[in-house]
């Protein structure tokens, strides 16, 4: 009865890699999808959080940028891999070696329609 007390408290939304879960504190897990230690997932204080981290990236980044926010090891990975399926950020993996991320503009997403003369 306990688990499905805290399930109802929390969303957990499951991608490709990466899972993304709200709990009732307001905090925001980025971990590995199918993981259960906390040497696989990374606590934010707010999703907000997370968004401002993002918006702080460099519009092509690899782990190495996203160390310097002071996230360490392979959680670096994985929240590169996270911006790059959770769909509220504009985010592709542009790259697996280094693994990079590539924030992508509104005007790469706009299809044009060419019309011969």
């Amino acid at each position: 009865m306990q688990d499905a007390i805290g399930s109802a408290l929390t969303e957990k939304r499951e991608f490709f890699r990466t899972a993304g879960e709200y709990r009732q504190d307001g905090s925001y897990v980025v971990s590995r999808r199918g993981a259960d230690s906390t040497g696989n997932a990374k606590v934010f204080a707010s999703f907000e959080e997370l968004r401002r981290l993002y918006d702080r990236l460099p519009e092509t980044f690899t782990a190495e940028d996203v160390g310097r926010t002071g996230i360490t090891g392979s959680r670096r990975h994985m929240i590169i891999r996270h911006f790059g399926e959770h769909p509220a950020f504009d985010c592709r993996i542009a790259r697996r070696n280094p693994l990079t991320g590539e924030k992508e503009s509104p005007e790469q997403n706009t299809e044009v329609e060419l019309v011969a003369d």
